[in-house]
């Protein structure tokens, strides 16, 4: 198993996940990025990323549901990455059990900040690299 953290991007704006493709690599992160919550479902059957970074306002299915799936199943850590900024929005996004919520427009490091913060918490948890459990749950 590759010991580089690995980071999933899902975005449906493609310059988006480019950025964040590039800068997250240039920081030591292998990066894997997709449009949506049915790329990323996809990606997580064969995939144990250590950690997701997701938007809410998706085509389909958005990042709320799948995060709710998720967590039913998981403690893969999850932060949302959003232009959805009212106060009620974000404590939805923590209540859905997001392990941290920033808005768009972002700071890229800012954002390396709490993907290196999400990290550090979930290894001295014990959390370990393995695949969402299938259940009904996933589509």
């Amino acid at each position: 198993m590759d010991p580089t953290p690995h980071i999933v991007v899902v975005d449906d704006h493609r310059d988006i996940r480019e950025l964040m493709s590039r800068y997250l690599g240039e920081h030591g992160y292998r990066v894997t990025a997709v449009e949506s919550a049915a790329a990323c479902r996809r990606l997580l059957e064969r995939s144990a990323p250590d950690v997701l970074v997701l938007d809410i306002m998706m085509p389909g299915e958005d990042g709320l549901a799948l995060c709710r799936d998720l967590r039913a199943t998981s403690q893969l850590p999850i932060i949302f990455l959003t232009a959805v900024a009212e106060d009620t929005d974000r404590i939805i996004g923590l209540e859905m059990g997001a392990d941290d919520y920033l808005t768009k427009p972002f700071n890229p490091r800012e954002l390396l900040a709490r993907i290196k913060a999400v990290l550090r918490r979930s290894q001295s948890a014990g959390a370990t690299r393995q695949p969402p459990q299938r259940t009904h749950a996933f589509r």
